[in-house]
């Protein structure tokens, strides 16, 4: 009897390790995985001209100022002290108008992604989807090779951006 004892003990505790650890995966439900086309619907949101036309005067602005530093960095060695003192000014004004960009643009920003986020999750949620990824950083980080059209939300979502 107390062969058998010996002989069962470790059998019971592996039995129930692993009944354990096959137990709470068999009750998990499926998860619904959906995808949406973020780029697509920040820029069907209203208030994405106002930061398309912040990012031009900025990109207009900040590149004739680029252009500048570039053809005094051309020179080399052959800079003069008076290139090389207004190298270090348009640096300084780059910055500081780079960030006046940025002042100007991030509640812009920040509203566009609000009411994109709140309707993929209220289209995700009215659909089902338990979890959305960006369709277009899935596909180009090998995270998903094929999803089905069926799980796009894009269409759904853009009808909830205001």
């Amino acid at each position: 009897m107390k062969m058998n004892a010996k002989v069962l003990a470790p059998l019971a505790v592996v039995a129930a390790f692993g009944l354990g650890t096959v137990s709470p995966s068999a009750q998990t439900p499926a998860q619904k995985i959906g995808f949406v086309d973020v780029a697509k619907l920040i820029s069907s949101h209203s208030g994405n001209k106002d930061i398309e036309d912040i990012q031009k005067k900025a990109d207009a602005e900040l590149g004739e100022l680029d252009k500048q530093i570039k053809a005094i960095d051309a020179k080399g060695s052959a800079a003069t002290p008076a290139d090389k003192d207004k190298r270090t000014q348009l640096i300084s004004t780059i910055q500081a108008k780079a960030k006046a960009y940025d002042t100007q643009l991030q509640p812009k920003v920040s509203v566009v992604e609000k009411a994109v986020d709140t309707a993929i999750g209220t289209a995700a949620k009215s659909n089902g989807f338990s979890i959305v990824m960006d369709r277009n950083v899935a596909a180009r980080s090998g995270l998903v090779v094929y999803a089905d059209d069926s799980t796009d939300l894009t269409a759904a979502a853009a009808k909830a951006v205001k």
